[in-house]
């Protein structure tokens, strides 16, 4: 009998880019975007995953990322 044991990875981001910033976000050519997690990591993340936060702001606020086993997004999420 095997048994899986689920393991998961948890990053934490803070993001505070201005609205003219974030316009990269939707230019062609631009698919990942690399973070600099709080623990020090150097996360790349699809682009798609920031659009939903981009306010008339920018891209503010905390953010949680956690990847399952084969480093594959799980949730990616405000936090404040």
């Amino acid at each position: 009998m095997t048994v899986k044991v689920s393991s998961t990875n948890t990053y934490y981001f803070t993001l505070n880019l201005s609205y003219n910033q974030c316009e990269r976000l939707y230019q062609a050519g631009y698919q990942h975007a690399v973070l600099n997690a709080d623990s020090g990591h150097r996360v790349q993340i699809p682009i798609v995953r920031l659009r939903p936060f981009v306010t008339t702001l920018g891209l503010k606020g905390r953010f949680r990322l956690i990847t399952n086993a084969a480093n594959k997004i799980v949730t990616f999420e405000r936090l404040n």
